[in-house]
């Protein structure tokens, strides 16, 4: 039956786009949507057709969004002027996913760097930022030596986001923790070998235990069927601790089509059973015309 609605919806829908499986049609302003849609910029204005920011924004309001996520402070009044939100934000550390909160000895310059980020995210109105565990290795440059053991890296993570969700509570900004996987090694945005935060559970636990309604998970439906697959039970036992979900088709984070694994219908019913209000960051690399991906993500998650 949900094949057949698709094809229905395909075939009555105006404005199709030719697609490589089936037609994939824009959204349009009827179409009801459950899920608030966004996509992440870095896939699209770095992969493919390169889109700048004013493209982007065209593309993802054109595809039914309503936010375009990850990218430069200075690219959000042209979010604005498209009348597009900006669902999460960099915390404008460096290293990203390398030099975080796991060691201790990055904690001065992630918390400075953070706080510019959180308050200049409070003023704009931007109600989300980004944050990592950090590779296991003391010195990520040299990985395989010096592995930082975990009950330490529990402990700093806990010390670290306590002070980031009491500047959360003071600005209205979450801190959302991305689970990531180490397993996949063939490209530097695929996976991530040697990330100490691969461990869903784990991970969780350490948000629990801060205790902030402004600290939350980042659920990336692709990194989490790397690590560990089960995705409904999974977003079931972490949907007091979400907030914020990534996409990608699995293998290879490209579109989310039939020639993936992921059953991304289903995963968008059970957001909408759970009365999930936050945004769905579409965050895959595309490997054909990007803006009918975008098209066929939301259509996918919304069950079309």
């Amino acid at each position: 039956m949900l094949h057949s609605n698709r094809r229905t919806f395909l075939k009555t829908s105006a404005g199709c786009v030719a697609g490589p499986i089936m037609g994939t049609p824009a959204m349009t302003t009827s179409t009801k949507l459950r899920l608030k849609h966004s996509v992440v910029g870095w896939c699209f204005q770095s992969h493919g057709e390169k889109w700048d920011t004013e493209t982007l924004c065209q593309k993802a309001k054109a595809a039914g969004c309503s936010s375009v996520e990850l990218v430069d402070p200075s690219d959000w009044p042209t979010l604005k002027k498209h009348g597009l939100a900006c669902a999460i934000a960099s915390a404008g550390t460096e290293g990203v996913f390398t030099r975080a909160w796991n060691n201790s000895a990055f904690h001065p310059e992630l918390f400075d760097q953070s706080k510019a980020a959180i308050e200049k995210c409070g003023t704009q109105g931007v109600e989300r930022v980004i944050a990592f565990v950090g590779m296991r290795w003391r010195d990520p440059s040299k990985p395989g030596i010096n592995e930082i053991p975990r009950d330490e890296a529990a402990a700093s993570c806990i010390k670290g986001w306590k002070e980031l969700a009491k500047l959360g509570e003071k600005h209205k900004v979450t801190v959302c923790v991305e689970h990531l996987n180490s397993r996949v090694a063939d490209h530097p945005m695929k996976g991530h070998p040697g990330y100490q935060g691969d461990d869903l559970d784990w991970v969780t636990s350490l948000i629990r235990q801060v205790d902030s309604p402004r600290l939350k998970l980042l659920f990336d439906v692709y990194h989490v069927q790397i690590m560990h697959g089960d995705i409904l039970r999974r977003l079931e036992e972490c949907k007091d601790v979400i907030g914020h979900i990534h996409t990608a088709g699995n293998p290879g984070r490209a579109e989310l089509d039939n020639s993936q694994e992921i059953h991304y219908p289903a995963v968008g019913a059970k957001l909408h059973q759970m009365g999930y209000t936050g945004f769905v960051g579409h965050e895959f690399i595309p490997t054909r015309n990007p803006a009918a991906g975008i098209s066929e993500a939301i259509q996918a998650c919304e069950g079309f």
